[in-house]
């Protein structure tokens, strides 16, 4: 039984060169599946990229939020005739600014009054260790978990 010219093509033969038959070099030249395989390289840089920009949005989200409470503190604060009714304004503030943050834990919260001649600073500290970012952010390198923000105010007259 004689083999056709075709059945001869697709035989896979090695010549002592290493060049290979037109079957294998067809295989070289395939396209199929070359999608699938960048993607499987790409992928997991694609993926730490958008677990760095949560992380770090959430991060910047909680920083903010306890720079505003510790702000919106300090100018309750203002109001105060003494510095115990100044303290219990500013912990009243941020205990109201508190419940208004869904995704922050109030036992988390600390909170720093000091008088220093005529200004008043509040230290407002937030524990994130159990947060968004803290979570998400095992993928990239992320700041400090403890956020510590601070206002001042000046009391009296200018």
């Amino acid at each position: 039984m004689a083999i056709s010219r075709k059945q001869k093509a697709d035989t896979v033969r090695f010549s002592p060169m290493g060049q290979n038959t037109p079957r294998l070099r067809c295989l070289l030249r395939a396209k199929d599946g070359a999608a699938a395989v960048e993607f499987a390289f790409i992928a997991p840089v694609l993926i730490a990229l958008i677990m760095g920009v949560i992380s770090y949005g959430s991060y910047f989200w909680t920083a903010h939020t306890v720079q505003q409470m510790a702000n919106d503190a300090a100018r309750a604060a203002v109001a105060g005739l003494t510095d115990p009714e100044r303290a219990e304004l500013a912990r009243s503030t941020l205990n109201t600014d508190m419940a208004d943050q869904p995704m922050l834990d109030p036992t988390k919260l600390s909170v720093q009054i000091t008088r220093n001649g005529t200004s008043l600073t509040v230290a407002v500290a937030y524990d994130a260790r159990e947060s968004v970012f803290a979570t998400l952010g095992q993928l990239v390198p992320m700041p400090d978990t403890r956020i510590r923000r601070t206002a001042s105010v000046r009391l009296g007259g200018f």
